[in-house]
């Protein structure tokens, strides 16, 4: 799951840049918001050159861990990010940033649970509902699932169609009242309120409507396929939502 698990290959961080950032976490248990949330961006941009994980160990104003499974990710803006959705749809359609934007946002208040223990409360997530995006490009009888791929080039997630279509499934386009940055995976990412969060992909580029569950990433490695907080790979965790 690209939020919850350390990349595997890379460059590995500087002993200074290292260094600097166990300062700068220190800094960030006290520090006031506005410095609390560089920090956040700078953890963020060191992670993406950090295979070893240990950036995601360090202390942060938002209490998130910063991980890809990719070895780098190319960043996209408003001009070269394009999300796709075909597969069992009569109406195969590609939006740009601009495209999701316009359409009507939803806006939710979570707990963000990290199948690896972590939990970050109140989370505001905004973005358009996935059911929204799936009525539009009319979905066929025979279809089931949904398959979710990532302009990682790498990560990929699934959910079965009863679960996209639920109300708390959002293609997210804002986190934490502020537009996606590139290290929670910006512009545009999934976010499935109820589940552990390797299921709200990031980096989202694709929805392909299927006729079968196809596991993803994190569940071709043994984690759970529906990872209900609380109910799904052995933990109990409260439930998010």
């Amino acid at each position: 799951m690209n939020d919850e698990r350390p990349p595997q290959r890379g460059t590995p961080v500087g002993r200074r840049v290292f260094l600097g950032t166990l300062g700068l976490g220190a800094l960030g248990v006290v520090a006031a918001p506005r410095l609390q949330r560089g920090l956040e961006d700078f953890l963020g941009g060191a992670a993406d050159k950090d295979p070893t994980g240990l950036t995601g160990l360090l202390p942060n104003g938002g209490g998130f861990r910063y991980y890809s499974v990719a070895s780098s990710v190319p960043r996209k803006n408003a001009d070269s990010y394009r999300l796709t959705i075909d597969g069992l749809v009569d109406r195969p359609t590609t939006y740009t940033l601009a495209d999701l934007k316009a359409l009507p946002q939803t806006r939710m208040v979570r707990d963000v649970q990290c199948v690896t223990g972590w939990r970050v409360p109140d989370t505001p997530f905004e973005g358009v509902r996935l059911s929204r995006l799936l009525d539009a490009a009319k979905v066929r009888p025979t279809a089931k699932a949904i398959r979710f791929t990532c302009f990682d080039g790498t990560y990929t997630e699934s959910l079965t169609l009863d679960q996209a279509r639920r109300a708390d499934v959002l293609v997210a386009l804002r986190m934490q009242d502020k537009d996606l940055g590139h290290s929670h995976g910006g512009p545009v990412r999934l976010y499935v309120a109820p589940m552990y969060f390797y299921k709200s992909a990031k980096w989202l580029s694709g929805i392909t409507v299927t006729d079968e569950v196809r596991p993803g990433y994190w569940e071709e490695r043994g984690y759970d396929v529906d990872a209900w907080v609380g109910r799904s790979n052995g933990r109990d965790d409260e439930p998010t939502s």
